[in-house]
């Protein structure tokens, strides 16, 4: 999590400001977990608040590139995260697909998309008491168990702070199994502008 603070620091302090940008950064605090059902595993959730799954704190973050193919309108956007998951375990994602913008007004935006997503965490048969309960692959020999999802979405509300920067809020609806909040900054890379020589002056005509 401090390897990616740093590289976002880095690359937002070292991009000169040019023209309006047509990409972006995102790092955000990962976050919480909601199983609208709860979870057969609830016990083995240390920050469990309500000790039936319900609602899960999880210590993480993600960070992902955008870059818009028509401006305010489509994107295509990655996501790598990497966090401590409900059983306080290693677990993480790595996410492509494409973003649309639902509605921009003023300094407020909500984006939606969807795009495949290959979800990954230690194997919890290494817990005692865990029951499976058939969300995840992998079995008992196995050192991770893993889920990949075709379709999976999100939505992003941004607000924006001044031009480069973002508060932004990550809402991903996976309803029935699990629903996350997230949230952090976006940051916006600007557009390198090529310089166009000038041309040589026209030196004066010389009369003889």
């Amino acid at each position: 999590m401090l390897r990616l603070l740093f590289l976002f620091l880095l690359i937002s302090l070292t991009v000169p400001v040019r023209v309006p940008a047509q990409s972006n950064l995102n790092l955000k605090f990962f976050g919480v977990s909601l199983h609208p059902k709860g979870d057969v595993n609830a016990l083995l959730m240390p920050l469990n608040p309500d000790k039936k799954g319900y609602l899960v704190l999880n210590l993480g973050g993600t960070l992902g590139y955008e870059h818009f193919l028509k401006r305010n309108k489509f994107s295509l956007k990655v996501i790598q995260a990497v966090y401590s998951d409900c059983a306080a375990q290693l677990g993480g994602f790595s996410h492509v697909g494409v973003r649309w913008v639902i509605f921009k007004k003023g300094k407020h935006s909500l984006n939606g998309g969807f795009g495949p997503t290959l979800v990954y965490r230690r194997n919890w048969y290494e817990l005692e008491n865990y029951r499976d309960s058939g969300f995840f692959d992998g079995g008992a020999e196995s050192k991770w168990q893993y889920k990949f999802i075709p379709y999976a979405g999100e939505f992003e509300y941004n607000l924006a702070l001044n031009e480069q920067y973002e508060f932004s809020t990550t809402f991903i609806p996976g309803y029935p199994s699990l629903m996350s909040l997230s949230f952090g900054l976006r940051y916006w890379l600007p557009q390198k502008v090529k310089k166009i020589p000038a041309e040589a002056p026209t030196p004066p005509a010389v009369r003889l």
